[in-house]
């Protein structure tokens, strides 16, 4: 290595006297050495376009901060959406007391037991939509709809109160005007985390349980064939509905 090469070292970084910039453009080791340099600066800063967008981005991300210090605990928005189920169930159940406080003519114990399954759905699935970590297996909200559904399907009385198909629609449409508020607050919560399938069909269910436990308490007919069109049928579509409207809403936050 020559002196001149040890200047140039000396100065990379700056410009370089006219003396040190015709031996770089003779020696090739320094031409390299010089044109490296000046790569490595350029990575570090941001060009054209590029500066306005990071910058922008830069100051968003701080005014978030200083809005929102701290992270709101997960479980607070579970507790939100059971609340509003709890809510609907409760003026649901009022507006439905003109046809008797509970119309279901299968044992207390069934009746009471189902319930309470619907109950714990309801709040499981709320739980397994918003809370984060890998929680939303389809294997545990496949499981555990076959449970609630086959449950609902067997615990009826047998007894069968109108028509297959006049029955079938009457309850399938108070069953959707019961859920609709409950989809529509999981659908707000869902948005504010990433999108995932199992997830959205978790909260379409929970959601849909309570029209399922109304429909459950009040309504008299207990037949098999009535109890699987009417009432679980109407539930595993509000699952399906639910995927599919929030594979199409935009997400407000990425978080897992």
């Amino acid at each position: 290595m020559s002196p001149e090469c040890g200047r140039v070292m000396d100065n990379l970084g700056e410009p370089l006297p006219a003396e040190l910039e015709a031996h770089v453009a003779g020696c090739a080791e320094c031409r390299e050495l010089v044109e490296g340099f000046s790569a490595l600066e350029d990575l570090g800063e941001p060009r054209g376009a590029e500066a306005p967008a990071l910058e922008k981005a830069r100051d968003e991300a701080l005014k978030e901060l200083a809005a929102h210090p701290r992270t709101t605990p997960w479980w607070r928005e579970v507790a939100v959406l059971v609340g509003a189920y709890a809510l609907v169930t409760v003026l649901g159940a009022l507006a439905l007391t003109r046809v008797g406080l509970v119309g279901n003519t299968a044992s207390t114990w069934v009746v009471t037991g189902l319930a309470l399954l619907l109950v714990v759905a309801m709040v499981g699935g709320a739980w397994v939509a918003l809370a984060p970590g890998r929680k939303a297996a389809w294997g545990l909200v496949g499981t555990s709809a076959a449970v609630v559904g086959l449950s609902v399907v067997l615990g009826g009385s047998g007894l069968a109160m109108r028509g297959l198909l006049s029955g079938a629609l009457g309850c399938a449409r108070v069953h959707m005007m019961l859920s609709a508020l409950p989809l529509v607050a999981a659908l707000v919560l869902l948005r504010r985390s990433a999108y995932h399938p199992a997830r959205a069909v978790a909260a379409g269910l929970s959601g849909g349980a309570v029209g399922l436990l109304l429909l459950h308490l009040h309504c008299p007919d207990g037949s098999t064939a009535h109890l699987a069109l009417s009432h679980v049928g109407p539930w595993l579509l509000l699952g399906g509905l639910t995927l599919l409207v929030r594979a199409r809403l935009s997400t407000r936050s990425h978080a897992p």
